[in-house]
């Protein structure tokens, strides 16, 4: 067998690559060779002169960095230098050819060589400018790449966030994967950062990586970081959008992956919540765009698109758009077909619809959004998607037909007075509000009579403002059964806060509100209701108010006296 003789320098492994401060070195004596040799030459003056220019601001950028305390240390500097040195290689090939007589090279190629040249001699001296300006050539690697607690010293988080913009705009894309990760660890765990991170990063960089020419994976973890920055302060989302995220947002909606629109909806959403940013969605031209992600894209980006638009509804010229360009029909939609958080915004939304007059009522009940709020409205168990839709519902009961749909249906009205009882302070607004404007049946009053202690409880209420009143007028409507009448009187807790509402001593309700309640009670011929009122002390309090010239109270009088035992019951109160 023959056996292939293996040469020696098969066996001989690559030469080790030269250290960083080697680096430099080389670089700084091929600097001080061209800066020397570029001076003779004659041919393409105006360009080797740009040259020049530049390298001898290169050698200063390379003098300060030298003096820095750590600069070797730092990893971004190692991967600029190899670079560098390739520049200055090929500049200095230029120069050579350039100086040599007998070398006739086509004139519009070295034209083009050497504004190449150039041009990789600005773009790698402006990076090693940044890198020198953010100050992380003076501190230790270690201190670099750890992320400062969240109690130390603001000057460490000040020092990492500025490292890791520096990794943004001058390092490769996985110098830049890991600062996206670093960067959005840090937002997600301190809420705090985000406000540090806007005023001492770069915001228009880490926009400028939504750019087309990034990878998916690069543009990903940006949207998320825009997003966090977006929603973690006022301060942070001001930042965002005026360096103009919404426009690159918009179109990664408009043209990229299931994954990157839901991440860019979720940024899109939270900029939006400032009702002055909202107005620019419709300069972008973004109306179209989260429209068709609500008809079309994951339950995820449904979710944050209609969370958008429900921003954005509140500008009055972005309502006629989203009208125009057939939103109201994908948000009803989305009341019955939604997962629960696209529901509840898609239930604000059309709430904000419906109370901007007759034009969106109409709108609205023409796709049967009144069906579907009903229908949503009994169906979820979210306290605000109830509240909006319930709200929803009572600003389009403004309709005639709505009105009558409302007012005969027995399972809403039973809805309705279950939310005075167990509601929310607002649910049991919106619902005492709906008791009393609509036109109820006897038998339905007779129905829901159990909520009348509640709606007692709301007129000792003060805060909201026009809470007491609604209370009073739902109370009223249900007080006009005779049924009703002598529950109420029976229930000797709700008398006796009536009694307590009466007494002039007591200010904090305007007192005629229990006195039309007194007026109510004393509807009809039923002497008991009058015999219980009068034994409770309701015909003092009353004489006192009508002293007072408060309305009804002479009513109310006139109504008790009509009773046999008033002068009995009278004389022994006197007593």
């Amino acid at each position: 067998m023959q056996v292939h003789p293996t040469t020696d320098h098969m066996r001989q492994p690559l030469p080790e690559p030269p250290c960083s401060t080697e680096r430099l070195d080389q670089i700084t004596q091929l600097l001080i060779h061209l800066l020397q040799s570029t001076l003779s030459i004659t041919s393409f003056t105006s360009r080797w002169q740009g040259l020049r220019s530049k390298l001898a601001t290169l050698k200063s950028v390379l003098s300060e960095i030298s003096d820095s305390s750590h600069w070797s240390d730092n990893p971004l500097l190692g991967a600029l230098l190899p670079d560098l040195q390739s520049t200055l290689c090929r500049i200095e090939t230029l120069c050579s050819q350039c100086s040599d007589p007998s070398f006739a090279p086509g004139k519009l190629l070295m034209q083009s060589d050497l504004d190449m040249a150039s041009g990789w001699l600005s773009k790698q001296s402006h990076d090693l400018e940044l890198l020198l300006r953010s100050g992380v050539l003076h501190q230790s690697t270690a201190i670099v790449l750890s992320r400062p607690n969240a109690n130390g010293p603001k000057s460490d988080l000040c020092f990492f966030v500025k490292d890791l913009f520096t990794r943004l705009q001058i390092g490769g894309l996985e110098f830049k994967r890991k600062a996206l990760d670093s960067l959005i660890q840090l937002l997600t765990e301190d809420e705090k950062s985000a406000s540090v991170v806007a005023k001492e990063g770069n915001s228009s960089c880490l926009i400028h990586l939504l750019d087309p020419i990034y990878p998916d994976s690069v543009k990903e973890l940006a949207v998320v970081a825009v997003s966090r920055l977006a929603s973690g302060s006022d301060f942070s989302r001001k930042c965002v959008f005026e360096e103009g995220a919404l426009g690159p947002l918009l179109r990664i909606i408009e043209c990229s992956s299931m994954t990157l629109k839901e991440k860019a909806a979720m940024a899109v959403e939270f900029i939006t919540e400032d009702p002055d940013n909202a107005w620019a969605i419709s300069a972008y031209v973004g109306v179209p765009i989260l429209i068709e992600l609500c008809k079309s894209g994951s339950v995820t980006a449904q979710s944050y698109s209609v969370g958008a638009i429900r921003n954005i509804s509140t500008v009055e010229d972005i309502r006629i758009a989203l009208v125009e360009e057939g939103a109201i029909p994908v948000l009803v939609q989305l009341l019955v077909c939604g997962i629960p958080p696209a529901q509840e915004k898609a239930a604000n939304c059309v709430a904000i619809l419906a109370s901007s007059g007759k034009f969106f009522h109409s709108l609205l009940l023409q796709e049967k959004g009144l069906q579907r709020l009903l229908h949503l409205l009994h169906e979820s168990s979210n306290p605000d998607t109830i509240e909006y839709a319930l709200h929803a519902i009572y600003l389009l009961s403004d309709s005639d037909s709505s009105y009558m749909t409302l007012s005969g249906s027995t399972t809403f009205i039973i809805h309705l007075a279950e939310l005075v009882k167990y509601g929310s302070i607002m649910l049991q607004k919106i619902s005492a509000s709906l008791l009393a404007n609509l036109s109820i049946s006897d038998g339905n009053k007779r129905a829901i009579g159990v909520c009348m202690g509640s709606l007692v409880k709301l007129m000792e209420s003060t805060k909201p403002d026009g809470l007491q009143e609604v209370g009073v007028n739902a109370l009223v409507s249900l007080l006009s059964v005779r049924s009703n009448r002598k529950k109420f009187v029976r229930d000797d807790k709700s008398l006796m806060k009536l009694m307590h509402m009466l007494d002039p001593a007591n200010d904090v309700i305007s007192k005629r509100f229990p006195v039309a309640v007194v007026v109510a009670l004393t509807a009809g011929s039923s002497h008991g209701c009058r015999k219980r009122l009068m034994t409770a002390g309701a015909y003092v309090h009353l004489q006192r108010l009508a002293d007072m010239d408060v309305a009804g109270a002479k009513k109310a009088l006139q109504r008790l006296s009509g009773n046999r035992l008033t002068n009995i019951l009278t004389r022994s109160w006197r007593e």
